[in-house]
């Protein structure tokens, strides 16, 4: 039996030829390592690849705006100023003689003419406090004629100088006194019957009677401090607005020549026209702690669309515009500095520079532009100074269609 000798510090390969565990484990982790990296270059390259991809997909789209052509035409400049309605006319009406109420002649809220009677007071009191002094005047006027014809029969004897010089002349300022009595005897009737003309209140003007303030039966007093009813003027009716004194020089031609320069009054929103009148007056002084000068129009006011004092937005038309470039007001933009517009032609917007004279509602006066030019109104947000476009629509005036502004300007 032979025996093989292995040397020292070797070893002994495996019969059947499989590496040992340890160099197993390290191919298999080669192996993973090599997978990652292929992974990850692959990753890379897929990444690479697909916005090159999506970018020949998705060529830059063009953005469709809509456009408005400048034209000409007239606009009206305004002033436009914060008014409160205020009546010509509103009439308190106190009781001026005591009494009870026998009798309300309006309805709440009526429209009453000027003589129209509104309360009864009892007027007994009065009528017979008249007829006292009526009979004291008759009673006085007899008085007088007596002594008138005993004075003509002192006159005729001491002509004769059957009685003393004396007793003429007494008579004769008797006749006198007598006078006096009878003028304060008819100062009494007079005031008789302005008093009874006080238990009957009429209206002195034309309007509306506000609400009940009274009752048949209450007991009014004369001097009290609370009216019994309220008349106001609504037919015709003024707007107080205040102007800032920087427009007096604009409007000093047509006030000193009383030129009746048109009013507009505007609801809350500016978006319905309430009445339109004639500029009426201004003060005669300004007011030197806002700098402003209160003006006053007139309305006829017949639809009674004006209420007293309410709030209205006032619209005084200072000169009207002529021959003007006219564009919507959205395609006017500012940058802070200056006011611009982009300009179409060719398919491509260009910016151009522009002076605002005036804007009002939707339409803007400028120059910079031509008759005919075209210009962007929307998708600002979109373009720019040589963006290329594609026009989904073309107007002519800020409303869709050709017309001159109707509604005016408002002075920057």
């Amino acid at each position: 039996m032979s025996t093989t000798y292995i040397p020292e510090g070797t070893t002994s390969p495996h019969p059947s030829g499989v590496p040992t565990g340890r160099s197993a484990r390290h191919r298999i982790w080669l192996l993973i390592l090599a997978a990652a990296l292929i992974t990850v270059v692959i990753v890379a390259l897929l990444r690479k690849h697909k916005p090159a991809s999506q970018a020949a997909e998705s060529p830059l789209t063009t953005p469709d705006i809509r456009t408005a052509t400048a034209h000409r035409g007239s606009m009206g400049e305004y002033i436009e100023a914060l008014g409160t309605v205020t009546p010509l006319a509103t009439v308190n009406l106190y009781s001026q003689v005591n009494g009870e109420v026998v009798a309300v002649h309006y309805v709440e809220g009526q429209m009453v003419h000027k003589g129209d009677p509104l309360i009864d007071i009892d007027p007994r009191p009065y009528e017979a406090q008249l007829q006292e002094y009526q009979g004291q005047l008759e009673r006085d006027q007899a008085v007088l004629k007596q002594a008138e014809i005993d004075l003509a029969r002192y006159r005729e004897a001491a002509a004769q100088d059957a009685v003393a010089r004396q007793t003429f002349e007494d008579q004769e300022q008797t006749v006198e006194q007598d006078r006096g009595t009878v003028k304060n005897d008819l100062g009494q009737v007079e005031y008789g019957k302005v008093q009874l003309s006080y238990c009957h209140l009429t209206s002195p003007i034309s309007g509306r009677v506000g609400l009940r303030l009274v009752d048949p039966g209450n007991v009014v007093f004369s001097g009290g401090s609370s009216p019994i009813v309220v008349i106001t003027q609504l037919q015709p009716i003024t707007v107080v607005f205040n102007v800032a004194e920087d427009y007096l020089d604009q409007l000093r031609s047509a006030v000193t020549h009383r030129e009746a320069l048109p009013v507009d009054a505007l609801d809350r929103a500016q978006l319905k026209r309430l009445a339109t009148g004639k500029l009426l007056t201004l003060d005669n002084q300004v007011d030197t702690s806002t700098g402003t000068i209160r003006f006053r129009g007139q309305f006829d006011n017949a639809d009674l669309a004006l209420f007293p004092n309410q709030f209205v937005n006032a619209r005084l038309l200072v000169q009207t515009l002529q021959d003007q470039i006219l564009v919507p007001a959205a395609a006017v933009q500012h940058n802070g500095v200056s006011a611009f517009v982009y300009v179409v032609r060719d398919g491509t917007v260009h910016l151009q520079a522009v002076k605002e004279i005036a804007t009002e509602g939707g339409d803007a006066a400028i120059s910079g532009l031509h008759e005919g030019d075209v210009v962007a109104v929307t998708g600002f947000d979109k373009i720019q100074d040589g963006t290329r476009i594609a026009v989904l629509s073309t107007q002519t005036a800020a409303n869709g269609a050709p017309s001159e502004s109707a509604s005016g300007v408002v002075s920057q």
